[in-house]
């Protein structure tokens, strides 16, 4: 069999796994997801999908369905594609058109360390290992409360444990869970995975740009290429604002260690650090790293971290071949906390 994630408009992504010879569609059905679909032959282009990673036979189709510039950019029709690999296929259309939704959770708090004043590492067993896609989030309702918070996973998919960063902020529901009453084996219920940040097949070379707690999706994407290798150079700038705020630099190390072609920086915007490298990751974009704009980049921090990387490309008159972003903002305030 072979694995497909169906990323849906609204951010929400379903695993289904594709018989040998079964179509995406008749797979979907068959799981109660009901992707866009009229006619099953291959005429009318309702169920036109992009595949972002992967390899399938096209099947048969007809030019007004799809066209031949629309399959060379990865587009096709999942009433006649059959899948020859795991497929991350994009859907134009929501989860709840399609008649399904983000998959609930159980889990229970394996353990929570604090890595800085400023973050906490909490790690979550779950029943069978979570499905996602590297780069993803999940919303973890807050145990006592009536309300969910959004974070990244830090560990790679099929993990035997869900790890993630989490920022420790005064008062915060979650932060005061994690540092006043969590204890090992309280009960958790996450719901995802969701997000269309997440590590796409490379192609080129990768520029990674992390900003406090928002290195734990590259931590994740790097957890996958430690598995899977990669023949590109990938680089990573993490930024923080204290000295103390850097962590996870070992997990850095280790990537280093079995990813060829990787490489990372730490800085600190801090006037008053002590580290080797001062300012925030804008300044610290070395041409090297930016391949005249052929590269893929990911950014993953606060709102004015994802501004000024932009107006730094801006000035600098480059646009990256792609460019995905996921802004983070304190627990309430929306996005990924």
């Amino acid at each position: 069999m072979n694995n497909v994630a169906l990323n849906f408009e609204d951010g929400v992504t379903r695993f289904i796994a594709c018989r040998p010879g079964e179509t995406v569609a008749d797979a979907s059905y068959r799981l109660g997801i009901n992707i866009p679909l009229d006619c099953r032959d291959g005429a009318c282009g309702t169920c036109r999908v992009h595949c972002e990673s992967g390899r399938f036979d096209p099947g048969h189709y007809i030019e007004d369905a799809l066209s031949d510039e629309e399959a060379a950019q990865g587009y096709g029709l999942a009433c006649q594609m059959r899948p020859e690999t795991d497929l991350v296929l994009a859907v134009a259309a929501s989860s709840e058109v399609c008649k399904t939704r983000a998959a609930a959770l159980k889990g229970r708090v394996a353990s929570v360390r604090r890595l800085s004043d400023t973050t906490f590492g909490l790690s979550v067993e779950t029943e069978e290992p979570v499905g996602f896609l590297p780069g993803q989030y999940v919303n973890i309702a807050v145990p006592g409360s009536a309300q969910a918070r959004s974070y990244s996973f830090s560990s790679a998919p099929g993990s035997a444990r869900a790890e993630f960063l989490i920022r420790n902020i005064p008062g915060g529901l979650m932060s005061t869970f994690l540092s006043e009453g969590a204890r090992e084996g309280d009960d958790l219920d996450l719901t995802g995975p969701s997000g269309s940040f997440y590590l796409r097949e490379i192609r080129r070379p990768v520029l990674m740009l992390a900003g406090g707690t928002g290195l734990a999706p590259f931590l994740s994407m790097l957890g996958k290429l430690a598995e899977t290798g990669s023949d590109q150079p990938i680089h990573l700038v993490y930024g923080v604002t204290h000295d103390a705020d850097l962590v996870e630099t070992d997990a850095l190390e280790d990537a280093a260690a079995k990813i060829p072609g990787f490489s990372f920086e730490t800085c600190v915007a801090s006037s008053e650090s002590r580290h080797p490298k001062r300012g925030y990751v804008t300044e610290h974009l070395a041409d090297a790293h930016l391949h005249g704009g052929d590269v893929d980049t990911y950014l993953c921090g606060p709102p004015a971290m994802v501004d000024a990387v932009r107006r730094t490309f801006a000035e600098r008159a480059l646009s990256p071949a792609s460019f995905h972003f996921e802004k983070f903002a304190a627990s309430g305030a929306g996005g990924v906390a």
